[in-house]
């Protein structure tokens, strides 16, 4: 095993404290004016709780950014694809426009999910308080997580907090079985998620990378070693001429240096390196010649022409997919299932002629400039897919409770489903940005570089990886995390590379199973401080 050195220079030092400001304004000012509006959407309502329960929210979503949005990124930065400030850009304009356009406009209030607390009767303020506990307790363990470089599950952080505070209102409720409130069975398919997650991300980016290496990254590296000995051959072509030259007498001399002259302008006609009849006069132009035919035999953009397009083709169809299925799922666009398949048809296709005709300009560069420039691309857009599908579906583990709360506090009742203010979206998802610029490095110095080295083509096949994987968990209705999936498709990166460091899983693996319980305790007792304050 070879452990990767952890001394990547990711965020520390990009962070000027003017950028730091100017987003911590942003934040403030952002806040300031929801809780402005929020006053009157509550219609004045429990004041001092909605100002509590948005500062929760917010705190949530502030630390998705730092490890839920960081763990995403992490790939890119990693590889040298993104600086952190690219990665802040990217996820600003798709994690936002995710959880904005994409979010959903309602919501589920929870009352019957991991907790069913249908069967008691809950009063509308120990609700809220419910979420409230269950905002601030799942913030803070993902804040200790972020801290440590640990990349965890924000679901099951704000569904072992949720559990945690259900069970104290149900122990403080007389004649209510507290732990029977607990669907026992979703706990097993979180446990059971704790190994089928990663396995399967590990698997597939095992398999996809594996077939990159071989067809794409192996070929190249046994094209550069040959262009190398071409290049070696060349000079001891121009060493061994120059000496033979120096032998010469001078009549020869001016003789050879006139055939030399006329093969240099052979050499460098268009029409006669074309023509296979073309003939040098001198030894040293023909010797070149011999050289220089050895080259085109390699064909060392080949595998950049013929494999690059069919991976990004079918990369592009499992962003689209998980976009189309999974993204844009709570949008009504009207869509039947053949018409996905046909989009998804058409962005393969647009795709591969585009990276077909992009490796094609790239013929007279460096062999392995020309793979990073490809695969960085590539690893670019699966990132802003990967974002804006992320930011419509996981920012409803901060937005989702709050949302509740929020309806709670206007209507005086527990509802089925909450709307959802675009205000609080918006809200929510500068928090999400600015959690990511100031608390996200660690997380990203894990996943991009402490697990394993990274290079565009192989954060590429972990984040496509990962995307694939998540989409068929969706539609086989497996029970699986996305940060565990991608955490999985790294270590299978590391797999293919004999480089992973598994001494870094140890802390990271105990870090999932204890999240439920965690998030789970500290919620307990905020629901009690909460309960005992405002009850």
């Amino acid at each position: 095993m070879t452990t990767p050195s952890p001394s990547l220079s990711v965020p520390a030092g990009l962070r000027p404290s003017g950028l730091s400001l100017a987003f911590a304004v942003l934040l403030f000012a952002t806040v300031g004016y929801f809780l402005f509006w929020g006053f009157g959407y509550t219609q004045g309502h429990f004041p001092l709780v909605f100002t509590l329960a948005t500062l929760f929210g917010v705190f949530m979503a502030f630390n998705i950014g730092g490890n839920d949005v960081a763990n995403s990124f992490g790939t890119s930065v990693g590889a040298g694809t993104l600086s952190i400030k690219q990665a802040l850009l990217v996820a600003a304009v798709f994690e936002v426009s995710g959880a904005v356009i994409a979010g959903g406009e309602v919501t589920d209030t929870i009352r019957k999910g991991i907790v069913d607390l249908s069967g008691m009767t809950v009063a509308p303020m120990d609700f809220v308080f419910i979420m409230m506990s269950a905002l601030v307790a799942a913030a803070l363990w993902l804040l200790f997580a972020s801290k440590k470089g640990y990349p965890v599950s924000t679901t099951h952080s704000i569904i072992g907090a949720i559990v945690g505070s259900s069970i104290v209102l149900g122990t403080m409720t007389p004649g209510v079985d507290s732990l029977g409130l607990v669907q026992w069975g979703k706990i097993w398919q979180i446990a059971i998620s704790w190994v089928l997650s990663p396995v399967l991300g590990g698997l597939m980016s095992y398999a996809l990378f594996s077939m990159i290496k071989k067809h794409i990254l192996n070929y190249n590296d046994e094209a550069e070693q040959r262009l190398k000995a071409i290049k070696r051959e060349k000079y001891e072509n121009d060493r061994r001429h120059k000496e033979a030259f120096e032998r010469l007498s001078e009549i020869q001399k001016i003789s050879y240096t006139h055939a030399m002259t006329r093969d240099v302008q052979v050499y460098h006609d268009q029409d006669y390196q074309d023509d296979e009849r073309a003939e040098f006069e001198s030894d040293y132009f023909k010797e070149l010649k011999r050289i220089e035919r050895q080259r085109e035999d390699i064909d060392a953009h080949r595998a950049l022409q013929n494999w690059v397009p069919l991976v990004a083709a079918g990369g592009a169809m499992i962003i689209s997919a998980m976009l189309l299925f999974k993204g844009f799922k709570h949008l009504d666009l009207g869509l039947t299932t053949l018409n996905n398949y046909l989009i998804m048809g058409m962005i393969g296709a647009v795709v591969w002629m585009a990276t077909f005709i992009f490796a094609k300009t790239l013929k007279g560069t460096s062999l392995s400039r020309s793979t990073f420039l490809m695969f960085s691309w590539m690893q670019v857009f699966t990132a802003a897919g990967f974002a804006f599908s992320h930011g419509s579906n996981d920012i409803a583990n901060a937005i989702g409770p709050f949302a509740a709360i929020l309806d709670v506090l206007r209507t005086g009742a527990i509802g089925a489903e909450a709307t959802i203010p675009p205000i609080a979206m918006i809200t929510f998802g500068v928090a999400l940005i600015v959690g990511l610029w100031f608390i996200g490095k660690e997380v990203i110095q894990t996943v991009g570089h402490n697990l394993t080295a990274m290079h565009p083509a192989s954060g590429f096949a972990a984040e496509l990886a990962a995307a694939g994987v998540v989409m068929l968990a969706s539609i086989m209705g497996l029970p699986v995390s996305s940060t565990h999936i991608l955490i999985g498709a790294v270590l299978g990166i590391g797999l293919v590379n004999h480089q992973t460091n598994w001494q870094l899983m140890k802390p990271i693996g105990l870090a999932w199973v204890i999240t439920l319980p965690a998030a789970g305790l500290i919620s307990a007792i905020a629901f009690v401080t909460l309960r005992t304050l405002f009850g």
